[in-house]
């Protein structure tokens, strides 16, 4: 794409004339007298022209960032842009002729484009949110998984085989899932049987932290990916897998992790709303 380098060039331009106009409040003349106040002045416009150089560095990451996402949006594009079909239910990948043309392609690693704009109209829950509802699922929380020795927690929970996997979630969560993959599989049976699993229960603290308490620790989030090859945390790039399985989770009140700060895109969970409305009608 030649769009970045004329991007580069033009903040270039603007950066270079920056520094002109600076070199002379690095090396003021010396007439004139005053020069206290000459220094002074100097000072002040060598400032406003640090934060105007950063400034137009941020705006030049910001512009690369924007750029890798649309190359990456074209690769997808060219990658699934194959005959496709409807059949009511959501996304057929599978062509009329039976053929899956992007199958060999599941487990390939891309760019998460515009992540930031995932999860649209559904909150990420807290953990005083799920404490709240819950309460705490373990004592002694650490960074490894603990056993659940909240009584009401525990009666909630149940483990069995849902799709491709077996999970331990909560009951209503293991629902919500199989209804999940039931769509997958009629809409991509390839993709449905590539579907792997990294864990879902686990109380625990989120990692990096002593006092938030982790999703996986209620039941209600799960790590998925393809082919049991795991995703790097926190590197913006995900397996294309997930990202068609996200539309699937998004429409059942799940979110997705890419769209973290840090970036986890293996990890779904059930998002705020949706518990509430567990809640409301008595499932939970």
């Amino acid at each position: 794409m030649r769009l970045l380098p004329a991007i580069l060039l033009s903040v270039s331009v603007l950066i270079a004339a920056l520094i002109v106009v600076s070199i002379p409040l690095f090396f003021p003349s010396g007439g004139g007298g005053g020069g206290g106040a000459v220094d002074n002045q100097a000072r002040i416009d060598i400032e406003l022209l640090h934060g105007d150089l950063q400034a137009l560095n941020d705006t030049v990451t910001e512009l690369r960032d924007q750029v890798d996402s649309l190359e990456d949006r074209v690769n997808q594009i060219e990658v699934a842009a194959q005959p496709q079909v409807q059949d009511g239910s959501g996304l057929q990948i599978v062509t009329p002729d039976g053929e899956n043309s992007i199958s060999g392609n599941y487990a390939q690693v891309v760019l998460v484009a515009a992540r930031r704009g995932l999860n649209a109209g559904l909150k990420v829950p807290t953990s005083s949110f799920m404490v709240g509802q819950f309460g705490m699922p373990a004592e002694n929380l650490n960074d490894d998984c603990q056993p659940i020795t909240n009584p009401r927690l525990a009666s909630i929970l149940e483990e069995r085989q849902v799709g491709p996997i077996k999970a331990k979630m909560l009951k209503p969560a293991l629902d919500s899932l199989q209804s999940i993959f039931d769509k997958i599989q009629r809409a991509d049976p390839d993709l449905y049987a590539r579907i792997n699993t990294a864990g879902t229960i686990c109380a625990r603290w989120i990692r990096g932290s002593t006092t938030s308490v982790s999703s996986h620790s209620f039941g209600t989030a799960i790590d998925l990916n393809i082919d049991g090859v795991l995703d790097t945390l926190g590197d913006g790039r995900t397996q294309l897998g997930l990202t068609i399985m996200s539309d699937f989770f998004n429409a059942e009140g799940w979110v997705w992790g890419a769209a973290y700060g840090r970036e986890d895109s293996m990890h779904f969970e059930v998002s705020e709303d949706t518990i509430k409305q567990w809640v409301a009608e008595g499932k939970l």
